[in-house]
Order: structure tokens, then C-alpha cells, then sequence
């Protein structure tokens, strides 16, 4: 591979790109129009049962939990629209564990909540949710609500009043500061990652070899791993655009707290790299632009809805978290979510070997099938 020739390629590609007003919209203002759209419509505001994670401070003596709020947990489980599941970790760490682990929602019961509760005493309890998971937010509200109404009208009373005693403050996963486009952001990246390489390199493979591009091209000294790459590094350049834009829209427009640190960085290189050699790998097995534009959408819209782009894929049924796992998406927007909101190097790690084998794999099986000529 000859740099000069990969120069001289996106030399071509980037003029040809900046020509295009049709381009330059959906690059440039789309994004603007995308972000603001959302913004505006989630700023204010499943199937079956919801996890509940759980963290129970009130032991017994003896350190297990207290019969109180045993049976508390017990009144939640028996809702059937929830599922308690309990944890062990610190409350001041646990915010930050749910957004780490895909949790929506989880709630804090507090050391002594079994004393304040027998003898009349207000107790708070603490229930984190996701403002992207709108869904499982309600339910579970209205199911902490519920039993806590139901714990309060037995209360131990005296003369002919009582008191409400259970009570709750919700926060948010991750910080009580987030809100919906916090966690917006790193998925609309994600959607800008995937639709602008794909539909444009499969569309060209489909094209350039109908129009007889790819077969001039053979005459020219550039390689085809030189082209592919140059399109890659033209598309990882417009990604940091199109990702300064976003993310300059959400702090100023909406006032969105997301870390910018050097850990976004290599999902905006990887993610483009593999969904470049993707497109161009669906357009190579096409045999016309028609054929190519279907399966380039086959592969598209799944990832569009199932990786986590628009709303938690905790908050999907089983099957379809199961099946968003094997999606590449869903590693990238996983990745930029642990360094741009939960601090998580460890997962930001995984996510990014998973995406980076993966666009490994189909760089080769792209450049194998790409031909200049067909046979």
C-alpha cells in the first residue's frame, strides 16, 4: 500500500463529497435537525417484568436482612411486574454499577429501615431509573409506590391518624444530573456511524461496477486495499464532524452532560472502519444496485433499532437483548456510552476488541470479494 496513492484517492473522494449538497446536508445539517428533533420530543418526559436491582442495607444482628424488608422486597416480587434481584454494592458506587450493567432501574433500601418503619419514623428510600427507558420507569415507580402505600396503611398508628412512613426520592442511573439526551448522544453517533458508510459504499460498489468506474480504476496504479482504505479515512474524518456536531448541540441546545474524553476517540476510528468495509463487502456480493440497496437495508435497519441507538436494550424482551448482543452496533454504542457517561474503561475495552476484530475480519472478506473487474 502506497500512501500517495491513498492521498491522491481522497483528494478525488473529498472534492467529490464537498460538491454534493445532497451530502453535505445529511453530514453536516441533518445531524443538527436529528439531535434537536429528539431533544425536543424526550426532554419532558415492555413486556413483561422489569429487574430490579436491589441494594439492601437493613441486616439483623446476625447480618442477614431484616424480616421488614424481606418482606418488602417480597410485596415487590409478588407484583409480577417486577423482579427483584439483589446485589452487593455500596450505595454510593450503585448508580453508577446500574448504568454500567444495562440496568434501568434500582432501589436503595436504607440500614435502619426496619426500626424507622415499626416505630413510625419517615424512611426515604433511594429508586435510580433511566429517562431512556420511560417504560420501565413508570412500572416501576407505580410498583415501589404501590407497596409502599400498602406497608404505610398498616403502619403501627396511633389515635385514629397515621402518617405516612415509606417514602422515595428517584434519581437517575448514572447520575442524578442525567437525562434523556445524555443518553441519547452516544447512541445518535452510533446512528451516524453506521448509515452514512453503509448506504454510501454499498451504493457505490453497486454503481461504480455498473457504470464501469471499478474497471477503469484497474488501470490506474491504486490498489484495492489503498481505495477501500481511503474511503475509510475519509468517513473517520466526517465521524468526528458529524460527532462534534452532535455533541456540541446537545450541551448547548439542551444542556447535556457527557465526559469528552480520549476513550471516545478510537469507536470514532473503529466503528467507521468496520461499517465502510461492511458496505463495501454487501455491495461486492450484490450483483446489481437494486439487489444492493436490499441488502444493504436487510443489514441496516435491525442495527438501527436493536443496538441501544434511540432507547436501553435492557429494556427490550429477552430474545431481542439476545439478539441485539450479536449485533456490531451495539459494541459501539455500548463502548462510547462507558467512556461518555459510566467511566467504565474495563467494558469500553471489551466493546472495542469486539468491534475491532470484527471489522478485521470483514476489511479481508471485503477486499477478497472486491474486484475491479468481474469475472
Amino acid at each position: 500500500m502506497k500512501a500517495r496513492h491513498i492521498a491522491a484517492d481522497l483528494r478525488i473522494v473529498s472534492r467529490t463529497y464537498l460538491r454534493n449538497p445532497v451530502a453535505l446536508f445529511f453530514s453536516l445539517i441533518f445531524p443538527i435537525i436529528l439531535i434537536t428533533m429528539f431533544g425536543l420530543i424526550f426532554s419532558a418526559v415492555g413486556t413483561g417484568a422489569v429487574t430490579l436491582v436491589v441494594v439492601n442495607e437493613d441486616h439483623n444482628p446476625q447480618g442477614g436482612p431484616t424480616a421488614e424488608s424481606s418482606a418488602f422486597l417480597a410485596a415487590l416480587n409478588s407484583t409480577s411486574v417486577v423482579n427483584v434481584q439483589l446485589v452487593s454494592v455500596t450505595p454510593q458506587n450503585f448508580s453508577t454499577y446500574l448504568g454500567q450493567n444495562d440496568y434501568s432501574a434500582g432501589l436503595v433500601i436504607p440500614a435502619g429501615f426496619q426500626n424507622d418503619y415499626l416505630n413510625r419514623t419517615p424512611v426515604n428510600l433511594t429508586l435510580y431509573t433511566n429517562p431512556e427507558d420511560a417504560s420501565s420507569t413508570g412500572t416501576v415507580v407505580g410498583a415501589v409506590q404501590g407497596v409502599a402505600n400498602g406497608f404505610n396503611l398498616r403502619a403501627v398508628c396511633s389515635g385514629t391518624s397515621c402518617a405516612p412512613t415509606i417514602g422515595f426520592t428517584t434519581l437517575n442511573v448514572g447520575s442524578q444530573v442525567y437525562k434523556y439526551i445524555d443518553y441519547l448522544i452516544p447512541g445518535l453517533i452510533g446512528f451516524a456511524i453506521l448509515t452514512s458508510p453503509m448506504f454510501s459504499m454499498v451504493d457505490i460498489a453497486s454503481s461504480y461496477r455498473k457504470e464501469g468506474i471499478f474497471r477503469q480504476l484497474s488501470l490506474t496504479p491504486i490498489t484495492r486495499a489503498e481505495w477501500l482504505t481511503s474511503r475509510i479515512v475519509w468517513y473517520v474524518g466526517l465521524t468526528f464532524v458529524t460527532a462534534g456536531i452532535m455533541i456540541g448541540a446537545g450541551i448547548f441546545l439542551f444542556n447535556a452532560h457527557v465526559q469528552l474524553t480520549l476513550g471516545l476517540i478510537p469507536f470514532l476510528v473503529v466503528g467507521p472502519f468496520f461499517f465502510v468495509s461492511l458496505g463495501m463487502l454487501a455491495g461486492s456480493v450484490a450483483k446489481t444496485p437494486e439487489s444492493a440497496a436490499l441488502i444493504g437495508n436487510i443489514i441496516t435497519f435491525p442495527m438501527m433499532f436493536l443496538s441501544g441507538t434511540f432507547f436501553t436494550v435492557s429494556s427490550m424482551p429477552m430474545g431481542l437483548q439476545e439478539f441485539a448482543h450479536i449485533l456490531p452496533l451495539y459494541y459501539v454504542i455500548d463502548g462510547m456510552n462507558q467512556v461518555m457517561l459510566f467511566s467504565n474503561t474495563s467494558r469500553a475495552l471489551f466493546d472495542l476488541l469486539v468491534v475491532l476484530i470484527g471489522s478485521v475480519v470483514v476489511f479481508l472478506l471485503a477486499i477478497r470479494l472486491f474486484k475491479w473487474r468481474d469475472e
